[in-house]
């Protein structure tokens, strides 16, 4: 890749460069100037055979003309840098300093990095720019040490990726170059260099473009070639570069980072074919997270959750979450190490060579990575080293995706929906990654909407235990105050107009009297707000003006103020009497529903939710399609409804035991609604709840809204009675199975052994609701 940090503006090599021996020949000569016997004869003979081929003493020009008389010398005199036992084993090349052409070259050299013509391969890292600035820069470094005695570390790390086409795959090698025979000599006075000109050449060591100002390259003559060793650091620069890229967010999330990944590991072993794989397990729903290109990349886990393959496969998670080491597979065909359906599902796929590992997180097992091969014995137990090497990686490339991937979901559901509950969640969660992967899909395009959550096929539960009257002790409870809120008032004012005769204030008590004599009669809300506002701002601030003036009246005043609420500057006390015990009876009956349904889901899971108003009712709604990967029975169903009549049962009695704490003598009435017929439930985004769904539902929730107050047919007498639980149903097996859950609590001696049948008046839009009522005991 070319990094705009390099700067040169030569189109080509500067230097004036030729292609020669004589550092080499000089060399062996050296030996026998030394009288070094061990290669006294290797000189003479190289000394004989120059006699023949002067030739090679000069420059080279043209590798084409080195023929085949050349290349016995050749081969002796490079035995001095290629010993013959590395011929096959080390990647070494002799290459000329003006072109990238190699002349001499061990096998696995040629291979890796030689053309046909023998000219080197640009790495694909590399661009011509940067193999450019190289070379110039070693030239110019070894100028500096060479005439001007500094010394600079120009070793550098330079990786070459280059395709290896026998296996269809990259390989990285580090570039060390030798350039004990590279001779440089200047053709003209050398250049003065000042200490500045050299601290500023250093300091610029990436713009050749000052170096070859102040050391002009026309000046100098290169000869020689210069040795490159390739030594292979791939496993070293995947594991690096897997590293990075595992450090990096979303890696695990698209599906062409993750084939990235897989390439790399494929590398790592030399396979061309490896396939690699990710299942992340939830340990709180003790499953395989299947979403699909947001997490999970298995090539494994494709079928579904019941089916035989994926029990097998959750077999062999746990096996390794107990045994703590990978499995290998070397022949998956012969083998008999794999559960029922995980083999079948293998060699479906063409994988016949295997080997999971899990991944944890901490001590907490989050996963399992899967190498899988079509060839058989591709991957053995040896291969458990490198898979090591890596494997911490991707635990904490699947543990940080994950842990993104939840703050994304949980972002969504906070924008899209309302609190949820917990049986519920895995529907709002997949719902909030589907409308991620749509975003992601069209990042520029507009808003995707959020799908459609529906629950179908669930059957409901409703009951509720209602405050008989209310609203009427309500109402008398503000009565009583503002009746008495005015009569205070009443009773400054006539004193005011004793002592003051003033128009005013016998306007004013007369209106305060008024408001009294339409009290008697009965009172409206705006009338209450109306007698109120009156009193705030007309009586009061008269208050404040006699307080000032008839210090007389400063204790008439101060007992009305002292009857005042100090918080809500009324006269409250009926009314906190009445909602101090209707809290008492909320509470007590919510806190107690709340604990049983701890309960409750224990038997099934089940989407609950409490209305508290004047009493508290309850909805249930359950059925397969509200739980995730849980099979669900009517015998579940069964139970929810005995549990709720109990859970009723004991209600009315813990209410009934409140009457000696309450100020103000509140009874409960208790109703439970039938309805045996499964329905489908919506969550309404623009409400933020969930309702039935379907117009054939609509009857159900018509019934609960107005069942409460229905009355007995032919009579004045209302359903809902206090001590009694009223179960309304429309057929017959309904009661039924009810009657047989009664029978059961009256020989728990819950209930009295008296059993009501009863038809329901009509209601409006409802028709032939039938009703049992039985008294329970105190």
């Amino acid at each position: 890749m070319l990094s705009t940090d390099f700067q040169i503006s030569a189109s080509s090599f500067p230097f004036k460069a030729n292609l020669s021996l004589k550092p080499i020949i000089t060399y062996w000569q050296q030996f026998q100037d030394d009288c070094k016997s061990s290669f006294m004869l290797c000189s003479q003979e190289i000394d004989r055979q120059l006699q023949n081929l002067p030739e090679l003493l000069g420059p080279i020009t043209d590798l084409n003309k080195l023929g085949p008389d050349h290349h016995c010398l050749i081969d002796l005199l490079m035995t001095a840098i290629f010993p013959p036992a590395t011929q096959e084993s080390e990647a070494s090349g002799a290459v000329g300093p003006l072109y990238d052409a190699s002349f001499y070259y061990t096998q696995p050299f040629k291979q890796i990095i030689l053309t046909d013509h023998k000219t080197l391969k640009r790495p694909l890292n590399i661009d011509e720019h940067r193999m450019l600035f190289n070379r110039v820069r070693m030239v110019y470094l070894m100028i500096l040490e060479k005439f001007y005695q500094v010394q600079v570390p120009h070793e550098e790390f330079l990786i070459y990726t280059v395709p290896d086409y026998q296996l269809g795959l990259y390989r990285h090698y580090n570039v060390v170059l030798n350039t004990q025979f590279l001779d440089i000599t200047p053709t003209k006075a050398l250049p003065e260099l000042s200490e500045d000109d050299i601290q500023t050449m250093l300091d610029n060591i990436r713009d050749m473009d000052i170096w070859m100002e102040l050391l002009p390259p026309e000046n100098f003559e290169i000869s020689g070639f210069y040795i490159m060793n390739l030594v292979d650091v791939t496993d070293q620069e995947v594991l690096s570069s897997l590293k990075n890229d595992l450090l990096e967010r979303d890696v695990m999330l698209a599906p062409d980072r993750f084939e990235q990944l897989q390439e790399k590991i494929r590398i790592l072993f030399k396979r061309p074919h490896l396939q690699l794989g990710v299942a992340a397990f939830h340990k709180n729903k003790s499953a395989f997270v299947n979403f699909g290109n947001k997490i999970n990349h298995s090539f494994l886990l494709q079928s579904e959750i019941t089916s035989t393959s994926y029990a097998g496969f959750k077999a062999i998670y746990d096996e390794l979450v107990g045994v703590g080491v990978p499995l290998v597979v070397k022949n998956v065909e012969s083998t008999d190490e794999l559960p029922e359906g995980v083999r079948e599902e293998m060699l479906s796929m063409g994988i016949k060579n295997i080997v999971l590992a899990l991944l944890r997180y901490g001590d907490d097992p989050i996963g399992i990575l899967e190498l899988g091969s079509p060839n058989p014995g591709d991957l053995d137990n040896f291969s458990i080293a490198k898979v090591e090497q890596f494997l911490p990686l991707f635990s904490v490339a699947v543990n940080r995706n994950s842990e993104e991937i939840e703050a994304r979901v949980q972002s969504v559901i906070r924008e899209k929906f309302t609190a949820i509950h917990p049986i519920l969640e895995w529907r709002f969660r997949e719902a909030a990654l589907n409308l991620l992967d749509k975003m992601n899909a069209s990042p520029t395009g507009p808003t995707p909407e959020m799908e459609p959550i529906v629950f179908s096929d669930v059957y409901p539960l409703y009951a509720v235990a209602d405050v008989r009257g209310s609203s009427t002790e309500r109402n008398t409870a503000i009565l009583g105050d503002l009746m008495e809120h005015l009569q205070l008032a009443e009773g400054v004012l006539r004193r005011a107009v004793e002592v003051h005769s003033l128009p005013i204030l016998d306007e004013l008590r007369f209106s305060v009297s008024k408001h009294l004599r339409q009290l008697k009669k009965g009172v409206l809300v705006q009338d209450g707000i109306l007698i109120f506002e009156t009193l705030r701002t007309q009586v009061e601030p008269m208050f404040h003006f006699l307080e000032a003036t008839h210090p007389e009246l400063s204790e008439h005043i101060q007992e009305y103020r002292e009857a005042m609420d100090p918080s809500l500057g009324i006269l409250y006390k009926r009314r906190k009497a009445f909602e101090e015990s209707l809290t008492l009876i909320n509470e007590t009956i919510a806190e107690y529903v709340e604990q049983e349904e701890l309960n409750a889901q224990q038997m099934y899971p089940h989407y609950f939710e409490r209305f508290v108003t004047d009493g508290v009712e309850f909805n249930i709604y359950v059925g397969q399609s509200l739980v995730e990967n849980q099979p669900f029975d009517l015998m579940f169903l069964r139970n929810l409804r005995l549990w709720q009549l109990m859970v009723v049962c004991e209600m009315a009695r813990r209410t009934h035991a409140l009457k000696p704490k309450l100020k103000v003598p509140l009874e409960t009435t208790q109703l439970i609604l039938i309805h045996s017929q499964p329905l489908a439930i919506k969550f309404r985004q623009d409400e933020r709840k969930f309702d039935v769904d379907g117009a054939y539902n609509i009857r159900y929730e018509i019934v609960k809204k107005r069942i409460d107050k229905a009355l007995i047919r032919g009579t004045e007498e209302r359903l809902t009675q206090p001590g009694k639980i009223a179960i309304v149903y429309s057929q017959a097996r309904e009661a039924n199975e009810y009657l047989e859950y009664i029978e059961y609590l009256q020989n728990k001696d819950v209930l009295t052994d008296e059993i009501e049948q009863l038809e329901v008046e009509d209601l409006q839009g409802v028709s032939g609701l039938k009703a049992l009522r039985v008294q329970i005991k105190s």
